[in-house]
């Protein structure tokens, strides 16, 4: 196996396992993470949304597959499924990942995923009508980056 592909499986081993430190200990110093909800996050603020993640998703499951890469890049799919804890709403989250690697780890790291689909699950009926405009994008990245900085705080962690 590719030693990134073998990268990817250790990341997503350790969500299974809900163990950031394994996760974040594939990350680069110079990472680079996005999504549709957290966009250009960097070191400290990457690793500490995974900690946050894994210590709030107490019913979180996750899946991986079709993990693929070479030397320069990656791509692997993931399902999340878990409880949206400010609804109380379940959500089965269907994520493609895409990777770049430097010195033998992930410097950046692209999810993708269907906000529209995502919002619908996860705050029912406000997603279903609002969750494709740029309104309730924005709402809901704004609350994710207070919650993280909140977090990061709370927690005495430091990284833009």
């Amino acid at each position: 196996m590719n030693p990134h592909s073998q990268l990817i499986v250790d990341f997503y081993s350790a969500f299974q396992r809900r163990d950031s430190k394994a996760m974040n200990a594939c990350y680069h110093p110079d990472v680079e993470f996005s999504d549709s909800v957290f966009i250009g996050l960097r070191h400290g603020s990457t690793t500490a949304m995974w900690t946050m993640l894994c210590e709030r998703g107490k019913d979180l499951q996750v899946t991986y597959r079709d993990v693929q890469a070479d030397d320069r890049t990656g791509r692997a799919h993931w399902d999340a499924l878990y409880t949206f804890a400010t609804t109380g709403r379940k959500v089965l989250n269907r994520i493609d990942a895409e990777f770049e690697f430097r010195d033998g780890k992930i410097v950046r790291h692209q999810d993708r995923f269907d906000f529209w689909t995502w919002s619908r699950q996860a705050l029912g009926p406000t997603g279903l009508v609002l969750g494709w405009t740029p309104f309730l994008r924005n709402k809901v990245r704004t609350q994710a980056r207070r919650t993280l900085d909140k977090y990061m705080r709370d927690h005495n962690l430091t990284g833009p």
